[in-house]
């Protein structure tokens, strides 16, 4: 999906990938740690929620996504770090036995620095049942083809 240099982007360009179930244990795990909200951590209390049940914290489907762009688009790419992500949302909940995978666009680029240009893929992370659970537009900094990375 990605190419070499900045300048061989393609808008439009698409990629689907990753599939990972989720626990109830990694949910809990990740929420004492980062997260510690009461719908994250404990079945009653996540029963009593506006959720109805165990959910993930969003920042916990944030790094399952990461992990998946990572080994699906950025590890073998020329990729050489992000400037940040616009539009973060969680529009549904990450509960227990999802299995979520990803779906990526290039949506635009521009230019960022000499050496470098900002690709913007859209990235869209759904469960089995098709539900999106996390969409962002990540910018990923991408050398130019004239210029020597610093």
């Amino acid at each position: 999906m990605l190419p070499d240099y900045f300048e061989d982007v393609e808008v439009g360009t698409t990629a689907s990938f990753g599939h990972r179930t989720v626990t109830a244990d990694e949910i809990r795990a990740f929420a004492r740690e980062y997260d510690p909200q009461p719908f994250h951590l404990d079945e009653a209390a996540a029963e009593q929620s506006p959720f109805g049940g165990l959910i993930a914290s969003g920042w916990h489907t944030c790094a399952l996504t990461m992990r998946m762009l990572v080994d699906n688009l950025l590890a073998d790419s020329a990729a050489v770090g992000a400037a940040g992500v616009d539009e973060l949302r969680w529009p549904n909940p990450l509960r227990p036995g999802d299995t979520i995978s990803c779906e990526a666009e290039i949506v635009g680029t521009e230019p960022f620095r000499p050496t470098t240009g900002l690709v913007l893929v859209e990235s869209v992370t759904s469960n089995d049942d098709g539900d999106a659970v996390m969409s962002m537009v990540g910018r990923i900094i991408y050398p130019r083809r004239d210029s020597e990375v610093e």
